[in-house]
């Protein structure tokens, strides 16, 4: 009698969804499920709906790839339903992703484990329009969304406060403007893969992020060795200050006139992009991590109960 046949790993990818970033999402999704199918697993993507429930039921993976971007995949709603299915599923569990996603209760953490944050507050949008709520430069942005959606930036010397979409919400962050470099890096797991450079025209808003020529990376970004240190091992206490789980990426600003005190850690990204032009897919492949592997490490790593 022959060897039974292996077991072939069923992937649900989950994408789109309705969030600001849905469009990004799709690209990342698309990506991640090209590269896990050539890892060989069997892979089914899924526009993430309002029947996600029974559309998972329905496909029975037995890991789920979580591809989302934005409130509702990123902030632990997907990753409560996740959990209440007992279904493995990869980046951070429930907590952690409600507590990056809302950028001044993560602050509160980073605060208390000792991390350097710009100074902030929350403040109805009312009061925001009305007067300036700290003095310029300072920048208004929603607390709990990602990729620079609605973010508004009120210039030193600026004589009145901003005028606000009316799509934003009541409340919003207001914080300090942080000058300088941006720099990123990615943690994967326990270990930090390296420190990145983000060079744009201006603004870095979302065009900059995610369209082709939007911005330049520099990786290995070209900065002091102790600058370099210090942004791995603020990365690796801010995951582990979240209680992050698989792969997280942190931002920060960097005016390199200051030296180490010109250093802020600005949030930490839970569900990073996975696009063509993405940030961690670089940082991983400079540590001779291919794009496929990383995927295949996400989904070895997937999990629930956290």
């Amino acid at each position: 009698m022959g060897n039974a046949s292996r077991h072939v790993p069923k992937v649900a990818v989950l994408m789109g969804g309705p969030s600001a970033e849905r469009e990004v999402s799709l690209v990342s999704g698309r990506e991640c499920a090209a590269a896990l199918r050539g890892e060989g697993y069997e892979v089914v993507e899924l526009d993430a709906g309002l029947d996600l429930a029974a559309r998972l039921t329905e496909i029975s993976p037995d890991i789920v790839f979580n591809a989302l971007h934005g409130r509702w995949g990123e902030d632990g709603c997907v990753q409560g339903l996740l959990e209440w299915m007992r279904l493995p599923y990869t980046h951070s569990g429930v907590l952690a992703s409600a507590l990056a996603m809302d950028k001044e209760r993560a602050k509160e953490a980073f605060r208390v484990a000792g991390l350097p944050v710009a100074e902030s507050l929350l403040a109805d949008r009312a009061e925001i329009e009305a007067r300036h709520a700290m003095a310029p430069p300072y920048v208004v942005k929603p607390f709990n969304e990602g990729s620079s959606v609605g973010v508004y930036i009120v210039a030193e010397g600026a004589n009145t406060p901003p005028k606000l979409a009316d799509d934003l919400p009541d409340t919003l962050m207001v914080e300090a403007y942080v000058p300088g470099r941006e720099l990123t890096t990615t943690v994967m797991g326990d270990r930090a893969l390296g420190v990145t450079e983000i060079i744009a025209d201006g603004w870095y808003d979302y065009d900059a992020k995610y369209a082709e020529g939007g911005s330049r990376h520099e990786v290995p970004a070209n900065i002091p060795a102790e600058i370099t240190e210090a942004c791995l091992d603020i990365a690796r206490r801010a995951h582990d200050a979240l209680g992050c789980r698989g792969v997280s990426r942190s931002d920060f600003r960097w005016d390199d006139s200051k030296g180490l005190d010109g250093l802020i850690l600005l949030e930490q990204n839970t569900q990073p992009g996975m696009t063509p032009t993405s940030l961690v897919p670089e940082q991983a492949a400079l540590q001779g991590i291919e794009f496929g592997a990383l995927c295949r490490w996400m989904v070895e790593d997937a999990s629930c109960n956290r």
